[in-house]
């Protein structure tokens, strides 16, 4: 199975106006359809129309011979294309590529001393200090228990053996019968991880975890070749616990300042819910 890579490059930001055009169909534009056809999403010329673009220049554009795209132009084509702002940022970011620069070794992160102060002041909240790459950096003792508790609490400590939660999600059984749609949750976690491998294009770590999850999980290959973006901030967990079963919780993420992409993940459960109840339930275990 081929390695992914995280290019910014025309072939890049061809392959993610390939993919969108194909899923939105000729109704959805407003795109009054003539003849058979073979496939159910736009054509070039129909997408090329409705940007106001020559379908000579999106051509070249989609075929990676050009990324020199204006910004009225890139506009113009995701709102062709109904693209959502996560979307919209992730075209531009590959529409304007940072200056090529040599991938350094990854540095080990590590929790700021406010994250780690902020898992201590919520107990009752099961928490994480997730990396830019998804590694847990720390994470609380209801956290542990309820993502990880097959794995020592100290786990996060050790750079060379930290948890990832991507890596954790396709490749640990466990994780895996922890997430009651599993499949939803997966597309949603790789639509997140092709947001932030545009963001930070010269991470090798990044890099690394990508290509290795692509070699080792076949479902993941097939959800990276989707190019789908998403920013995942907040939204709602189903979940299996082997302790305290089936629960529901909320989570959001929030990034902690001064920090290059750090996040503070939490999960909370309506009150007077089942699944408070088995919140509490799992503190107390």
């Amino acid at each position: 199975m081929p390695t992914a890579t995280i290019p910014s490059t025309g072939s890049e930001l061809g392959e993610v106006l390939r993919t969108r055009r194909d899923a939105l169909t000729p109704e959805d534009a407003g795109v009054v359809s003539y003849g058979t056809r073979r496939v159910p999403g736009l054509r070039r010329e129909e997408l090329a129309q409705l940007a106001g673009v020559s379908v000579a220049y999106y051509t070249r554009l989609e075929q990676g011979q050009s990324i020199a795209a204006s910004e009225a132009i890139l506009d113009a084509l995701a709102r062709a294309l109904q693209l959502r702002d996560d979307e919209r940022t992730h075209l531009f970011e590959l529409a304007r590529p940072r200056a090529a620069r040599r991938r350094r070794a990854p540095r080990a992160e590590r929790a700021t001393p406010g994250g780690l102060q902020l898992l201590e002041a919520m107990p009752g909240v099961p928490a994480l200090v997730l990396g830019r790459r998804n590694d847990v950096l720390a994470w609380n003792r209801l956290g542990h228990a309820l993502f990880a508790g097959h794995l020592p609490f100290d786990a996060p400590q050790d750079p060379s053996t930290r948890p990832n939660l991507v890596r954790m999600l396709f490749l640990d059984p466990h994780t895996r019968e922890l997430y009651r749609a599993w499949d939803e949750e997966a597309a949603l976690v790789v639509a997140s991880l092709r947001f932030l491998a545009a963001h930070y294009p010269d991470d090798r770590g990044l890099a690394e975890l990508v290509g290795e999850l692509s070699m080792k999980s076949g479902e993941f290959a097939a959800l990276w070749a989707k190019h789908t973006v998403r920013l995942c901030s907040s939204g709602t967990k189903l979940l299996h616990h082997p302790e305290v079963g089936d629960l529901e919780t909320d989570y959001e993420a929030l990034h902690l300042p001064d920090t290059d992409g750090q996040r503070l993940l939490t999960h909370t459960a309506r009150p007077g819910s089942g699944s408070a109840n088995a919140l509490r339930l799992l503190a107390g275990s």
